[in-house]
Order: C-alpha cells, then sequence, then structure tokens
C-alpha cells in the first residue's frame, strides 16, 4: 500500500490545496473523491471509503476544497469549486498514469464533479460515482439540482440511503430514468445522508460502508 500525500493548485486565485493517494499494490483502478460541504478529505467516512475500496484493489485521491483547505465553513463559489475538482483531476492521473480513473464524491463533491463533467469533458474519466448525491436542501424535495445529470454522458453510479432528507427517492429515481447511459441505484435501506444506520436496523454503520464499497467495485469493471 503506497500513500502519497501531496499539494496542487486549485485555482489561480484560490491557491493550494492538499491531496492524499491510497494506492494498493494491485490498483486496477483510481477514484478521484471529493468530500462533503460540511467536512474534509480526512474525514472518517472519507477515510472509511478510502480504505476500504483499496481492500479491494480500487486506489483513491482525496482531496480538500479551497475552502476546507483554509479553515472556513462556507464552500467557496460554484466557480471555484468546479475549478477544483479538475485540478484535482488532472493531478490524479499526472500521479497515477497508468490507472483508469473515475471521479465522484460524498454529497456536494460528488455534485461539484458531475456539474463539471455536464459542463465540459473531464479528461480521461470514464465513469462518475456517488456517495449521497445532495438533490435538495432537507424539507425542500425538489429535483431541480439534479437536471444537469442529463447532460454527463457518462456512466454514473448512485449510492443513496433510503432515509436520506437531501434526496427524494421518488423524485431522484424517475429523474434517473431520463438520463442516458443508465445509471444505476443503489439504496441502502435504513442507511441516512451520512450513511448511519439506527441500532434497531440490525446493522452497523460499518456493515454498510461495507455494502456501498462491495456495490462499488461490482459496477466498476463495465465502466472502465
Amino acid at each position: 500500500m503506497q500513500t502519497t500525500e501531496v499539494t496542487f493548485e486549485a485555482t489561480s486565485s484560490s491557491g493550494d490545496v492538499s491531496g492524499v493517494l491510497l494506492r494498493p499494490d494491485d490498483a486496477v483502478a483510481l477514484y478521484v473523491f471529493g468530500h462533503g460541504a460540511g467536512a474534509g478529505m480526512r474525514h472518517v467516512f472519507m477515510e472509511g471509503v478510502a480504505s476500504r475500496l483499496a481492500e479491494r484493489s480500487v486506489a483513491t485521491f482525496r482531496y480538500n476544497f479551497p475552502y476546507m483547505e483554509a479553515g472556513r465553513r462556507a464552500p467557496n463559489p460554484a466557480p471555484i469549486l468546479l475549478k477544483t475538482v479538475r485540478s484535482a483531476v488532472a493531478e490524479a492521473a499526472r500521479l497515477a498514469p497508468g490507472l483508469p480513473l473515475l471521479a465522484g464524491g460524498k454529497s456536494m463533491g460528488g455534485r461539484m464533479t458531475s456539474t463539471a463533467a455536464s459542463e465540459e469533458e473531464l479528461p480521461t474519466v470514464k465513469a462518475l460515482a456517488f456517495f449521497g448525491f445532495p438533490l435538495h436542501a432537507p424539507g425542500r424535495d425538489s429535483s431541480e439540482r439534479g437536471a444537469h445529470l442529463a447532460e454527463v454522458r457518462l456512466p454514473m453510479l448512485f449510492l443513496q440511503g433510503s432515509r436520506d432528507k437531501l434526496a427524494n427517492l421518488d423524485l431522484l429515481a424517475p429523474l434517473l430514468d431520463r438520463v442516458h447511459p443508465a445509471p444505476r441505484l443503489h439504496v441502502a435501506v435504513g442507511a441516512d445522508h451520512g450513511f448511519h444506520v439506527l441500532k434497531r436496523s440490525g446493522r452497523t454503520d460499518d456493515e454498510v460502508l461495507d455494502e456501498l464499497c462491495d456495490v462499488f467495485v461490482e459496477w466498476m469493471p463495465g465502466v472502465v
């Protein structure tokens, strides 16, 4: 297992951000993994997914958005977030030139990646995967934030919790039915937006993460 920590320029105006490549010796692909709005690349969820994917022969490149790197709470304006996604993809390709790339992220990191891909091709990225796509704000059910998905034109995997208050599945599923190529939607029963489950579910959060990563690696060979 190889861990490489780097800094790279996110945008010319916002400066450098941190990134970490976790590459198992038998890596078959590299997932460029953006964090959610409220926690950076070293959050326990990000690290948990990265370690599990490494156990399944998938490398990850986690990175911070500029506001998180600077210790601020409010995300940067969308243009800076989108440029950071592109910079992270380029840095990942530089660090691991022999591996096919996938991209996406947790919540906001995933939505910024799909938005970037809908506006302009992400070079060398073959597919997108999302851990909890944030379709709307809590209590404000709408599919507007997913309208751009029809413009992505890449295979996509949506890993969602059945109790996710940021993604009404009754809105997400029909939205994805109109997207081509047809995305895959996997629902983790009983999980919320952070993929936590209630004790009465009979499952643990770790078991849910294992489920998500198993689905990820089962889906991946058909798209890379």
